[in-house]
């Protein structure tokens, strides 16, 4: 094997390193830095939201309210807009809808206002440790490598990829097959007010019957437009090729679905916007102080340092069926707490996760990995990271008590 060896810029240590930029790292990020830490927010693509916005999932999902000041901004600035459904509560409603495209600019202009420093067009490639310590993270920016000396790094990469990179333990899939939860690709497609010749690229599935289909979603965005969600199995979001050939299969598959739907029932609608990426509900989870349960979440568990509340159900569909089916019929569960130490990764004590790569089980993953409660875990982990800068301490050294008390003082409801 080559070994390489190069110098590489050192940019200025910031007290907080957040990797990933979706709604867990924004959440983290602004939180830090209105606690009066000097944050880099570290994100690949040219947007901030994830899952929200690059992959254009426009809907929150679970309940919207008492997520912690930072998601309120959120919501209220996308309420200025006209830009989200009116509340309902979630026990009404499962889902809340808002306009993905303007919510890109309402959380980078949150950032900019809390002062969070945000490099774009950038990502994590490795990390050392020090003992119990991250003591220095390489990235990959426009202007090529540099390191940075964080005093507190928090991944919100949703695959946990800055954990991995410093050898960190993680886990993926679930027991037994260790087959993940399946991936989704959203697109959109638009009436354009005359019929439309449907075209089958040459290869791609020709759909008789309805019935024949994969798992698809329809819901109207307004404006002669309509959103799709298209279930795609069968894929490791954490493998190279794997997720590559992911992206390739899902807009095949696409186009078979867009054939099937201009020859059926939408003869006027051709294809207006394909999400940048494919929505990943599962890839790597770190292993951490506690990994959270099913049983935990059915059983409505409190912990003494839980952070955050989620409520959305067992979301955990079939990894081996196209169709519409669950791992579970029993779906429900009461709300729950996610306790601090599912964000903290074993063995370390300036590393926190946030959002979907949390230390979990696969089935209590499907509900956390949610939108509302990854914002509410990334309030809590940036609000946690940043006092253990000031302070100089371990994160699990954290006044637990004094750290609920101002995450709800924050807006978070923790014990309702």
């Amino acid at each position: 094997m080559p070994h390489w060896s190069r110098q590489v810029e050192p940019r200025e240590p910031p007290d907080v390193l957040v990797a990933g930029g979706g709604m867990a790292g924004f959440s983290a990020a602004v939180a830090a830095a209105r606690s009066g830490a000097r944050v880099l927010l570290v994100e690949q693509y040219a947007d901030l939201g994830g899952t929200a916005t690059t992959c254009g999932v426009g809907a929150f999902c679970g309940e919207t309210v008492g997520q912690g000041e930072v998601f309120d901004d959120v919501i209220a600035a996308l309420d200025r807009l006209g830009a989200v459904q009116d509340y309902a509560p979630y026990a009404c409603r499962e889902f809340r809808k808002f306009d993905h495209e303007l919510l890109k600019f309402v959380l980078a202009d949150l950032a900019h206002a809390a002062c969070v420093e945000l490099l774009l067009h950038a990502r994590v490639v490795d990390a050392t440790r020090s003992g119990r310590r991250i003591d220095q993270v390489l990235l990959h920016t426009a202007a090529g490598l540099s390191a940075v000396a964080p005093r507190v790094v928090i991944d919100c990469t949703g695959n946990a990829a800055l954990a991995h990179a410093a050898g960190l333990e993680t886990l993926k899939g679930r027991p037994g097959d260790g087959l993940q939860l399946p991936m989704s690709l959203m697109f959109f497609i638009r009436d354009v007010g005359r019929p439309v010749a449907p075209m089958l690229p040459a290869g791609c599935r020709r759909y008789a019957d309805k019935s024949e289909l994969p798992m698809l979603s329809l819901w109207k965005e307004g404006d002669g437009k309509i959103g799709c969600k298209l279930k795609v199995i069968g894929f490791d979001s954490t493998d190279a090729d794997g997720f590559s050939d992911s992206e390739i299969a899902a807009r095949r598959e696409m186009m078979s679905v867009l054939e099937f739907l201009q020859r059926t029932s939408h003869p006027t609608y051709k294809l207006d916007y394909v999400a940048t990426q494919i929505g990943v509900r599962e890839g790597r989870r770190v292993v951490g102080d506690y990994v959270l349960t099913e049983a935990d979440l059915r059983a409505g568990r409190r912990f003494d340092d839980g952070i955050a509340l989620g409520c959305f159900y067992l979301d955990a569909h079939s990894p081996t069926d196209t169709a519409n089916v669950y791992q579970t019929e029993d779906r429900h569960v009461p709300p729950y707490h996610v306790p601090l130490r599912s964000l903290r990764p074993r063995g370390t004590d300036n590393v926190l996760v946030a959002g979907r790569c949390l230390s979990a089980d696969q089935m209590a993953l499907s509900s956390a990995r949610v939108m509302t409660t990854a914002s509410m875990m990334g309030q809590a982990a940036g609000l946690a990271a940043a006092t253990a800068a000031d302070a100089g301490i371990a994160l699990n050294a954290l006044d637990i008590p004094r750290l609920r008390a101002d995450l709800s003082a924050r807006g978070a409801v923790l014990d309702a």
